[in-house]
């Protein structure tokens, strides 16, 4: 049983989620957080990471690490995605079980399901499709991750969970023009037209594609909750069960930062739309007693409140 007093190893500490973790962690009273900078423990090195686990023994690990971006990232940079997140993954999972550590949560990603899947899409709909060609090196990693920490339950026993977070946004996200995520990406697109005299808003594709999207607090918070949970299933979906489309999410934002100008909606046609539609079957994790807290309406709130933070701080 993991309590206040367990060695916690949160990995990617510095990322959107991990930071998250580690925030839900000290409120809830948790005093013994182990966390390492990227310069003092490199995760794609497996050498190093054995030596820090077997010399730290923490009672339980999140692995939160990894490297994540959008739409445009995950398309040109693919090798980096598929040999950093294999890397990470795997020198964790297999360094925890050499060093006799049972617990640990590996997070996932909605990507790991079909392009085409039906919804709202359940966790048995995993490996039955094609994958969403834009981010498949990506999607096929956290895919290997989530057998690994299945592979190793069923030979050793030991205790591995995946939750598969639908698309997270928060507190400390990556709003990079080429790098970010839609949310943190539009967010900062309708910002720039505060001191903007065209009064346009561009969006890629047709706007059409739907979203579900979790506000990073509820993604830690389910972290915690399924910390101590037996499971009888070695991942579990975390979402909202709500989805909206590209246009939905782009014109509530344009009310939370310029509600009093006339914005133009365009639509950049040369860009991909991505996976058509993708919301989350959340019942299983319903049924163990855990469902989402905050609204869209306040996450958003509370992300902007975050963005002009980091915008007062370069």
């Amino acid at each position: 049983m993991i309590n206040t007093n367990s060695k916690i190893f949160v990995a990617g500490h510095k990322g959107l989620v991990g930071s998250a973790i580690v925030r839900k962690l000290k409120k809830k009273n948790f005093k013994n957080i182990l966390i390492r900078e990227k310069s003092k423990l490199d995760l794609t090195d497996q050498n190093q990471v054995l030596k820090f686990l077997k010399k730290e023994k923490p009672k339980f690990i999140f692995i939160a690490a990894a490297k994540v971006g959008g739409i445009y990232s995950n398309n040109k940079f693919k090798a980096e995605y598929i040999y950093n997140n294999l890397a990470i993954q795997t020198n964790i999972i297999h360094s925890a079980y050499l060093s006799n550590i049972k617990d640990l949560i590996f997070l996932g990603s909605s990507c790991v399901y079909p392009r085409l899947c039906k919804q709202p899409i359940k966790e048995s709909y995993l490996m039955n499709g094609q994958l969403e060609k834009t981010n498949d090196a990506y999607a096929i990693a956290k895919i290997a991750g989530i057998k690994m920490c299945e592979s190793y339950n069923e030979q050793y026993k030991t205790n591995y969970k995946c939750l598969m977070p639908t698309n997270t946004f928060g507190p400390n996200d990556n709003y990079d023009d080429l790098n970010s995520h839609f949310l943190p990406a539009l967010i900062k697109k309708v910002h720039n037209l505060k001191d903007n005299k065209k009064n346009v808003l561009t969006l890629w594709g047709n706007g059409k594609a739907k979203r579900e999207v979790i506000y990073v607090d509820d993604i830690a918070d389910a972290c915690i909750y399924f910390m101590n949970k037996k499971l009888k299933e070695t991942f579990i979906n975390i979402g909202t069960g709500k989805d909206y489309s590209i246009l939905n999410y782009a014109k509530l934002i344009l009310k939370l930062v310029v509600p009093d100008k006339n914005i133009k909606i365009k639509y950049d046609l040369s860009k991909p739309n991505g996976t058509p539609k993708k919301v989350l079957d959340v019942s299983l994790a319903r049924s163990y007693g855990w469902s989402y807290k905050n609204t869209l309406k306040e996450a958003l709130y509370k992300t902007y409140k975050d963005f002009i933070k980091l915008k007062k701080k370069k």
